[in-house]
């Protein structure tokens, strides 16, 4: 079935006069303390898409999609270059990253989350090699971490919402932040270019991958160990102790599976986190791996759309990049970044309905909190789409910025206004 579009929405004229009146009345004296008091009822649920290249971020009303304003996720920006105009070395990796990794652009947003309270927005920022928190009122930053190295990467947040975890790409490690206040807890070690981060449900443990040096043209299988080393770990959330790695390759290998690449991209999991979802590069599908056994158990194979296309072309070594499960984890949703596509698999057959037309370049998946939809990026055509697991139908339709990448729901304020 042909999924059903809806119209972007417009602004509707009594919505912005409520908003107006519950921001004078937020922000009067009356008001104060309600306005600052952090029960549930004092945050409003929102989506946030980063557009990378263009540096700002959307904020988008959870239930009704409609796109309430932007926040920008550089207003420092000027002071920053101004650093690196002067620093030989940081101009030289800032022109790298621009050119090696960001397809010839500046990546200023990455990946971000929401404090619990909604009044502050955690930004990885991989041109400058740091995490800053943005208020969400004054849209001013509250703190800035300079990781190790020269490019921060993927992010994610504990369950209590205290720390977030970032991957220091070059320096291969992974920090652990505190939200408040941006001060490090601790980091532990990884292989190169540290990537993808999920803390599991209870919050003690870590899954974390790297996937190598996926910006170099040496992308043939025989050119593999050109690409360094690429772990799959579990970290211990509080003493940041590694409690398991491997290799994928070798697991791939007892698996009988040849030819596929070891370096993990984004990765999904039952709810109980036995089983887990593991895109690979140059692969147009997954791999199911079973924490309990420690092996590979099943390769599930999605259309390539681009036969001919060289692997050299393959946007950062990526055929898919975004894989999400329902509440239940009986269906996931993948990205097909280079084949254009939405696929919606059912877990135990791995049978497929592909959404085709509806945008370029996917390159993100989440599921939102419910577990009842997801949320697609199209990087190419700058929107995001809503997708319903039960029905496959694309619900809804949001225009963006430049580039949208990463898709995070968190909060704002009640009385959040841009």
């Amino acid at each position: 079935m042909k999924p059903r579009i809806l119209p972007r929405r417009t602004q509707n004229p009594i919505r912005g006069i409520a908003r107006a009146l519950g921001l004078a009345l937020a922000l009067s004296p009356l008001a104060a303390p309600f306005a600052h008091a952090e029960s549930p009822s004092s945050t409003r649920p929102v989506i946030f898409v980063g557009n990378n290249w263009e540096g700002m971020i959307d904020v988008i009303d959870a239930e009704t999609y409609e796109t309430l304003g932007r926040i920008n996720g550089v207003p420092d920006k000027k002071q920053r270059m101004r650093e690196i105009i002067f620093n030989p070395v940081k101009l030289l990796t800032f022109q790298a990253i621009r050119n090696l990794i960001g397809e010839g652009h500046d990546q200023w947003v990455d990946d971000m989350y929401s404090s619990n309270d909604g009044k502050l927005l955690i930004v990885s920022r991989p041109s400058l090699a740091d995490v800053v928190a943005i208020d969400t009122t004054s849209g001013e930053i509250a703190w800035r971490f300079k990781v190790d190295g020269y490019r921060s990467d993927h992010m994610a947040i504990s369950p209590d919402g205290k720390h977030v975890a970032v991957s220091a790409s070059t320096a291969k490690v992974v920090h652990i932040i505190e939200v408040a206040t941006g001060q490090a807890v601790g980091k532990f070690a990884s292989g190169n270019s540290p990537h993808e981060n999920v803390y599991s449900k209870d919050g003690t443990k870590i899954y974390h991958a790297s996937i190598g040096h996926v910006f170099t043209p040496l992308d043939a299988d025989f050119f593999d160990s050109t690409k360094g080393t690429r772990v799959v770990q579990v970290v211990d959330a509080n003493s940041l102790e590694i409690l398991k790695k491997f290799d994928m390759a070798e697991k791939l290998k007892a698996a009988g599976l040849k030819g596929l690449s070891p370096a993990v991209r984004p990765m999904t999991h039952t709810p109980d986190e036995r089983f887990f979802y593991f895109q690979l590069s140059f692969l147009h599908g997954f791999v199911e791996y079973d924490m309990q056994e420690d092996r590979v158990t099943r390769l599930a194979e999605l259309p390539n759309l681009v036969p001919d296309m060289p692997r050299t072309e393959y946007v950062n070594d990526s055929a898919h990049h975004g894989i999400a499960m329902n509440k239940d984890g009986s269906r996931l949703c993948v990205a097909g970044t280079m084949d254009d596509y939405v696929a919606l698999v059912d877990r135990e057959s791995f049978s497929y309905d592909i959404l085709t037309g509806l945008g370029e370049k996917p390159y993100w998946v989440t599921s939102d909190k419910a577990g009842e939809h997801c949320y697609i990026s199209w990087s190419a055509t700058d929107q995001m789409s809503v997708i319903s697991f039960s029905s496959g139908e694309e619900v809804a339709r949001v225009d963006v910025g430049d580039h949208p990448q990463r898709i995070r729901e968190g909060f704002v304020p009640s009385y959040w206004a841009p």
